[in-house]
């Protein structure tokens, strides 16, 4: 209720006069009774209007508590004329999926900081230092920081103000948001649209994982194996197409190694990370299960181990465990590459064309084996990878497929 229209509502009921018929049907003690209880209404609109225009740019972290309690963090909506994928991303921190450690450190009061009287210099020294702890110390930090800022401003009034403040802080709180920041600029990375407190909406991917039909595991042991795997052939695009999606995906583990902000390892690479557009180009479903190499090796240095299963961030981004010392080493053991790889034996070797299957084979087979030494990384992926870009863009590049 506004302001004005409040004032005139108490001024309708306290100085308009009642009715002669009715003050004779109401005892001056009713009346009394009535005023008062109008009263109370009025005041309690008033108060309920001033808290909640207070915190107009703010979402609060209980609407999202709302709905993880009745698991409904991620949603499809309609934004500007636009399919959207929204989350709920307190999830992350809360711990809801039973992982013991976050990828990034993170903060037990989400909304604590900044504070009132923060300054927008604190504020800069606050956000680098979060993100030089996520990312490791790199050279354009300092532009992340600039981006993160210019995002804060969703006024676009050149000031941030503290609910806008906090509002990213608490975004940068989720293991997502980080990484997705950091490859806002990549093709293959899904684009922020919008957020408020632990809200953000995402692009839509047409075709959210790189097989259509996923087995619950619930379901599993009842469905046979060969069964969800001729199925999930059955349902493919074409193998040109599939040639398409694959040269977006080996792009995008390009685009994730040694970029301006660091490495990012890939701690989950399951058909359901990868997804695609209507035209065939691939992009990742979400960046959840990707992580900075500053923040896996910050969590494997120094972490005690019996063998190479102590020493696994994510879902599979494993270093070995050295048993003398009882300490795992800093080093994955597979690279981005080999996990991807061993992903698309199963997505591009059915309905290959027969003149081109050997050597895709033989080509995949070489990148599956591929270590994550340092020793390793640098020319020896690049050349295996640029090798499989080219085998597939030869066979679809003069076709309508390209």
């Amino acid at each position: 209720m506004k302001p004005r229209n409040l004032r005139r509502l108490m001024h309708l009921v306290l100085f308009c006069p009642l009715s002669k018929g009715l003050q004779s049907r109401l005892p001056a003690v009713k009346v009394k009774y009535l005023v008062v209880a109008w009263l109370g209404v009025l005041v309690a609109s008033w108060v309920i209007y001033v808290q909640y225009s207070s915190y107009s740019e703010l979402c609060r972290g209980h609407v999202c508590t709302m709905l993880i309690v009745i698991h409904v963090y991620v949603y499809s909506a309609v934004w500007k004329e636009k399919a959207v994928i929204v989350k709920c991303g307190i999830e992350d921190a809360l711990g809801i999926d039973g992982s013991p450690d976050s990828f990034l450190k993170r903060d037990t009061g989400l909304y604590d900081k900044p504070t009132r009287g923060t300054s927008m210099d604190e504020f800069r020294e606050m956000l680098h230092t979060f993100l030089k702890d996520g990312l490791g110390e790199q050279a354009s930090l300092s532009s992340l920081v600039s981006r993160v800022v210019t995002l804060a401003d969703v006024n676009s009034d050149g000031k941030v103000s503290l609910a806008e403040a906090k509002s990213v802080w608490a975004l940068l709180q989720i293991d997502e948001f980080v990484p997705m920041l950091a490859l806002q600029d990549k093709e293959h990375a899904p684009r922020l649209l919008g957020f408020c407190g632990h809200l953000y909406a995402t692009e839509r991917v047409a075709n959210a994982a790189l097989f259509r039909l996923d087995v619950p595991p619930w379901l599993q042991p009842l469905v046979p194996e060969a069964l969800s795997s001729a199925l999930n052939r059955w349902l493919a695009p074409a193998w040109p197409r599939r040639a398409r999606i694959t040269i977006g995906l080996l792009e995008f583990v390009e685009e994730v190694f040694h970029g301006a902000y660091g490495s990012f390892y890939m701690c989950d690479a399951s058909p359901s990370r990868v997804g695609y557009n209507a035209n065939y180009d691939c992009k990742m479903a979400d960046l959840g299960s990707v992580a900075s190499e500053a923040a896996v090796r910050a969590f494997l240095r120094g972490r005690t181990c019996q063998n190479n299963a102590d020493c696994t961030f994510g879902r599979d981004c494993t270093a070995t465990c050295d048993r003398l010392a009882r300490q795992c080493n800093t080093e994955v053991v597979q690279p981005n590459l080999a996990k991807v790889c061993a992903l698309l034996r199963d997505f591009l070797l059915f309905g290959a064309p027969a003149d081109l299957l050997d050597d895709l084979d033989k080509q995949l087979r070489t990148c599956v084996t591929l270590s994550g030494l340092a020793s390793q990384m640098e020319v020896h992926h690049s050349l295996v990878l640029n090798n499989l870009k080219t085998l597939l863009w030869k066979k679809i590049s003069d076709t309508k497929y390209s």
